[in-house]
């Protein structure tokens, strides 16, 4: 017997590989030999064996279904049960055959298609806007349009209204308010001091502010109660 030499990557299953034998010891795929066929198969799958390769279990399959079908075909009483199985197996070999000369088929033209190349048209643009909308949906996405200008505007002047329109109070002016009110009497209540400020926080800050410069200053002292602001008069001669 011819000694098998063979990829084992050309058999995408045991179908083509039988096809392979078949078409290399010219067997005829109408009246399959199937003794021949196994002998032939059988070596395949030897050969992979002693080559260490793995052998797929679809391989394996297709093995044992020809013993069974060449043991059934032994047996006088099974005969006809033999000839039906072997007439499946060669009708799955020649769909198997026309599935791959069609794909062989397809394949040439993919290559013939593949170099095919078109050139580009110029494609007419239209820019008439054809889709029409309600006047509810015209009039929701004009305020969208003017909320998305506002936001890309600076804030408008009325936006620092609260912070560069409140009055800005200088220590320094109420240091000569807390000494004037002083002078006249030489003493008041710590609370007149603020009277006039009418709940500006700057102005009362400032008030305050003041009054500790002053104290450290010693122009002015608090009585121990913190009721009453006292005029420190300084006399001639004792100043440094």
């Amino acid at each position: 017997m011819e000694k098998l030499s063979f990829k084992v990557a050309e058999f995408e299953g045991p179908l083509d590989l039988m096809l392979f034998l078949i078409s290399k010891h010219k067997l005829d795929i109408y009246d399959i030999q199937i003794s021949l066929l196994l002998e032939q198969y059988m070596a395949y799958i030897n050969r992979l064996k002693e080559n260490d390769l793995e052998v797929a279990s679809e391989f394996l399959e297709m093995a044992s279904r020809l013993v069974y079908i060449k043991t059934v075909m032994l047996l006088p009483k099974h005969e006809e049960e033999g000839q039906t199985l072997k007439t499946e197996l060669q009708g799955q070999l020649l769909e198997y055959q026309v599935c791959r000369l069609a794909a062989a088929k397809l394949g040439e033209q993919n290559q013939m298609y593949s170099t095919f190349v078109r050139e580009m048209e110029p494609i007419p643009v239209d820019r008439v806007y054809k889709l029409s909308h309600s006047p509810a949906e015209l009039y929701n996405a004009y305020q969208d349009a003017i909320g998305k200008g506002r936001r890309r505007l600076p804030p408008p002047a009325q936006a620092f209204s609260g912070i560069v329109s409140r009055r800005v109070v200088s220590v320094a002016s109420r240091v000569v308010f807390v000494l004037k009110k002083l002078y006249r009497t030489g003493r008041t209540a710590y609370l007149s001091l603020f009277e006039d400020s009418q709940g500006d926080r700057s102005e009362m800050v400032a008030t305050f502010l003041a009054v500790l410069e002053l104290v450290k200053a010693k122009r002015i002292t608090i009585s121990d109660d913190g009721t009453q602001v006292n005029f420190e008069r300084r006399r001639k001669g004792k100043e440094n």
